[in-house]
Formats: structure tokens, sequence, C-alpha cells
């Protein structure tokens, strides 16, 4: 009984800070899907990674916020809708509602299907951009949890390898806990330069930050 109590207090504490929280209001206003938008502009501003011209590919698009944010920087006036100069590719196991001018595969890249539809949209181009928000589902048992997210990351930073242009980036979710040196590491064996950055629309009480690799060694 009490379990159920304290789960109340925690989904109540929860909701109540999601709805008072600055990022879900301003979303909310500017037509994106989720908070998570902000997380990719922040990170934009401050590392000049997205220009109009560009082909981006988002890895764990759903619901679309990040992609509905690259959308709107490769648009000539920054719209949500209307003329775009670029490619954007979307791909998630999961469904996606569509973004105008967003082409978006339902798959997992890792399978020959999804990579497949992925080389056919390219047709031949490398791609300036890869962003990544992917997050496994969390089992509370940290060595499991952060196994999950090192190979997610792992396959994100494979994906970069064989479609980035030389001077592409990439820009990954990870958690700061166990295995987290050993995923900059990683970074930093295949990018020029790396940096990690922790947005202010990452959530303080959150472990997420995210890594930017910039430059294919």
């Amino acid at each position: 009984m009490k379990t159920k109590t304290k789960s109340k207090k925690v989904n109540k504490s929860w909701l109540n800070d999601h709805v008072n929280d600055p990022y879900v209001k301003l979303a909310q206003k500017e037509g994106y899907r989720a908070r998570a938008a902000y997380k990719l502009k922040e990170i934009d501003e401050a590392l000049h990674l997205i220009k109009p011209g560009n082909v981006v590919v988002d890895l764990g698009s759903t619901p679309g916020a990040w992609s509905q944010y690259v959308r709107r920087r490769l648009s000539p006036q920054g719209a949500a809708v209307g003329a775009l100069d670029g490619t954007i590719i979307a791909l998630d196991i999961l469904p996606m509602d569509p973004i105008e001018g967003v082409t978006f595969i339902q798959g997992d890249f890792r399978e020959d299907a999804a990579a497949a539809l992925v080389a056919q949209e390219l047709a031949g181009r490398k791609v300036d951009a890869v962003v990544s928000d992917m997050a496994p589902n969390l089992s509370g048992i940290p060595s499991s949890d952060s196994a999950r997210i090192a190979l997610l990351v792992e396959l994100a930073v494979d994906f970069a390898i064989h479609h980035l242009k030389p001077e592409g980036s990439l820009v990954c979710k990870v958690f700061h806990g166990s295995g987290y040196s050993q995923l900059v590491k990683h970074f930093k064996e295949h990018f020029r330069v790396v940096k990690p950055l922790k947005p202010k629309a990452s959530r303080d009480k959150s472990s997420e930050t995210f890594l930017v690799g910039i430059g294919l060694k």
C-alpha cells in the first residue's frame, strides 16, 4: 500500500514539474512536439552544426521534436512549413506523425531493410550531421542500463562513421554514470573534436548529457 502511495506522489510531482516547466510551455507555444527540441537548439546555437543545404539524419526521431527543429533550421524563413533547403531523414522503430519535408523511415537502422531505405534516400550523398536522441528503456539496474546506453551510443557512432562527410558532426544523448568515460573515449577515437554539453533544457535532476563529435578522424 505504501509503495502505491509513494508512486502516486512521484507521478504527481513529475506532472507538476512538467506542467510548470518553461520549456514545455515554450514547446506548446512554438509548435514543437516535445521540450527536447530546445536541447538540440541550444547545442546547435553553441556549435553551429546545422546549416541550410545540409543533409541531416535524425536517429530515434519519434515524436519528432528534433526533426521539427532541423526542419526550421533548413527553411529559408525558419518556418515549420514551406520551402526547405536541405534533406532530413528521420528513423525510429516507433511510428512518427508526418512532418512536412521530413522523410520518415520506420525501422531499425541496423537491419537491412531500413539501411537500404536510408541508402536509397541518400542516393550516394554523405551526411552533414547525425543527431541521436535515442535512449533505451531503463530497468533501474545500473550495470544493465549502462550496457544498453553504451550500445545505442556505439550504434550511433558506427552509423556516423559510415555516413558522415569528413567534417560532419554527431550529436548523441548519453548519461553520466557507469560507462560514461568509456563513451567519451570511444568518441575521441573517431572524432577530431569532442565536446560534452548539458543544455539548460535538460532537467537538473537528470543524468542526461550530450556528446558532440565533429570531424571524423
